[in-house]
C-alpha cells in the first residue's frame, strides 16, 4: 500500500492523537453514506478503504515498536534500543526509530557533529532509510558501519538481512553512472515485491 502517513497527510512524527485527528476528519469527508445516491460512491468507497488500511497500518507499526512486521528484523527496523557504543544520544535516537519517529530520528543524527559520526552513526542512518525505502542508501550506511566496526554482530546482522533481502528480490540493490533508472536491479527486480512495500511503507520504486 501507499505511505499510510501520506494517506493520512501527517507526518511520521505526528503523535497518536494527531493521528487519529487526521483520520477521523477523511472517515468523516469519505464515509459511504454521503455518497449513496452519488456518481462518487465507488471512488469514495475505495478511497475511504484506503484510509482504514492506511490507518490500521500505522496503528500496527507503533504497536509493534515502529514497524508493521511483527518484529524489529520484519519491518526493517533493525536498531534494537540498548546504543552499543553508550552513547546517550544514539539510545535516543534508537527509541525514536522503534517508536515511528523516523524524520526526528534523522534530525538527530544530522545534529551530530560529523567528528562524532562513529559506526553506530552510520548503522542508525541506515535504519533510517530502510524504514524510509531508501534501500540503496541504507545498504551503503550499513556497510560503513560494519567497516567501521567490523566486529558487531547489529550491525553484520543488518548488513546481511537487508543484503539476502535485496538478493531474494532480483539482486542487490544499485544504480547506474548516469543517476537515472534503466532497468536498474531495483526496477526489475522489486516490481513485485508489494509484501515489502507493506512491511516499510512507502513509494518502493519511486522511478518507476
Amino acid at each position: 500500500m501507499n505511505d499510510p502517513y501520506k494517506v493520512l497527510g501527517v507526518s511520521p512524527d505526528a503523535s497518536d492523537d494527531e493521528i487519529k485527528k487526521a483520520y477521523r476528519q477523511l472517515a468523516r469527508k469519505y464515509h459511504p453514506d454521503k455518497y449513496r445516491d452519488s456518481d462518487l460512491a465507488d471512488l469514495a468507497s475505495e478511497k475511504m478503504k484506503e484510509v482504514n488500511a492506511a490507518y490500521e497500518e500505522i496503528k500496527k507499526m507503533r504497536e509493534n515498536g515502529g514497524n508493521s512486521g511483527g518484529g524489529a528484523r520484519g519491518g526493517y527496523s533493525y536498531a534494537g534500543n540498548q546504543s552499543s557504543s553508550g552513547d546517550a544520544r544514539y539510545g535516543e535516537i534508537r527509541r525514536l526509530i522503534n517508536t515511528g519517529n523516523v524524520g526526528r530520528a534523522e534530525q538527530s543524527l544530522y545534529s551530530i557533529p560529523e567528528a562524532d559520526r562513529n559506526a553506530e552513526w552510520n548503522f542508525l542512518m541506515g535504519c533510517v532509510m530502510a524504514r524510509r525505502g531508501n534501500y540503496m542508501d541504507a545498504q551503503r550506511y550499513f556497510d560503513i558501519a560494519c567497516s567501521m566496526d567490523p566486529y558487531n554482530n547489529e550491525y553484520r546482522t543488518a548488513q546481511n538481512e537487508l543484503r539476502n533481502r535485496a538478493n531474494g528480490y532480483g539482486g542487490g540493490y544499485r544504480t547506474n553512472n548516469s543517476g537515472g533508472c534503466s532497468g536498474c536491479d531495483i526496477c526489475s527486480g522489486l516490481l513485485c515485491a508489494d509484501c515489502c512495500c507493506e512491511c516499510c511503507g512507502g513509494d518502493l520504486i519511486s522511478c518507476c
